[in-house]
């Protein structure tokens, strides 16, 4: 007997997250199919692109990258791309070389937040070390910027401009809000840079090198980059789960760690007694789990965040997020490309419901 073949679009909307109704009718199929064949393309090419000659420079380089990933920037560049002519070689150099440069940031990433695992597997740094890690992630970044050289200075100055806020993003996490910062603007800055100007890059750069009319690019840049800060609070939102079986990590990670998160921040801004008294007692926490005390003396000021308005408040500030990258794509034609994108979003939205 033999297995029915997968509907076009079917792997393509589980990779968004979302329902493959999208994808329903023959245009839609169609450009289902397109995209899911400039994948192939894209997977095949990244498999030669993060190899090295040094013995290894090319382990370490493979090692994410053959951990596995959904691949969602690569899959907005083609999607978008279906504005235009498709899946030109330019655009897929370009699927390439964000998806290189996001594997890149990851190994940078989990060096500085002293990460014990991504993508199910030890992080690369525990493997061969910090030092080995970081050159790891300079490599690939210049292997992303060997693709966009290939197409011209305005390949160039996306990609550099778009890992220029990364590392700017990541400089100001690492610094914290400064005396003359607002705190959460701050930090809504930051998500921008280091999640959502890659996305916003996947985004216009799938417009652009697929010469698709010069009017969408604006509104995929400003969708791509509020769908990257709508991430990052909901994964703050996430973060605070009772369910580390639904998540994959113990509650509080990130504020454990002193990583300040959106309902924290909401909760330091805060002025009634019950508040201040609960930041207190985070704050406190956080300094002696620095000191070495067990990251459990948390667990029930961390319940109560979960369940206080500041983290109410992070939802409900990550679905106007939401709302807003939707309304961009107001300019855009109605048709398979702009609902998928707009399911997209709304998919993101549900993951904390």
């Amino acid at each position: 007997m033999t297995s029915s073949p997968v509907a076009p679009g079917s792997r393509l909307a589980s990779r968004l997250g979302f329902s493959d109704r999208v994808f329903i009718g023959p245009a839609a199929r169609r450009v289902a199919r397109s995209i899911e064949d400039g994948l192939e393309l894209v997977e095949t090419g990244l498999a030669a692109d993060v190899r090295v000659a040094d013995p290894l420079a090319d382990a370490a380089s493979r090692y994410l990258y053959e951990a596995g990933g959904k691949r969602i920037r690569p899959v907005l560049t083609l999607l978008a791309a279906q504005l235009g002519d498709g899946n030109t070689p330019e655009v897929i150099d370009v699927a390439k070389a964000l998806e290189i440069t996001h594997l890149g940031s990851l190994y940078h990433d989990d060096v500085m937040d002293g990460a014990d695992r991504r993508r199910g597997v030890p992080a690369a740094q525990t493997v061969w070390g910090n030092n080995i890690a970081i050159l790891t992630g300079d490599i690939l970044f210049s292997r992303a910027s060997q693709l966009m050289s290939r197409l011209g200075e305005r390949a160039i100055r996306l990609q550099a401009d778009t890992f220029e806020r990364l590392v700017l993003g990541q400089m100001h996490e690492t610094l914290g809000a400064q005396p003359d910062d607002d705190p959460i603007d701050f930090y809504l800055q930051v998500l921008a840079d280091k999640t959502g100007s890659l996305i916003a890059a996947a985004t216009q750069g799938g417009a652009i090198f697929s010469n698709a009319p010069a009017e969408y690019v604006e509104p995929l840049r400003v969708y791509g980059e509020k769908i990257g800060v709508a991430f990052q609070l909901l994964d703050d939102v996430i973060d605070l789960s009772s369910k580390p079986e639904d998540t994959g990590k113990v509650p509080g990670t990130d504020l454990r760690a002193g990583v300040p998160t959106m309902p924290y921040l909401l909760l330091k801004a805060g002025k009634a007694a019950d508040t201040t008294d609960l930041a207190a007692r985070i704050d406190d926490g956080v300094t002696r789990i620095a000191d070495g005390a067990d990251p459990s003396i948390l667990d029930a000021a961390l319940a109560e965040l979960r369940d206080h308005a500041a983290t109410a408040q992070t939802l409900d500030l990550a679905l106007a997020w939401t709302r807003d990258a939707i309304d961009a794509l107001r300019p855009l034609p109605q048709g398979t490309v702009r609902e998928a994108l707009t399911r997209f979003a709304k998919t993101l939205a549900e993951r904390s419901s």
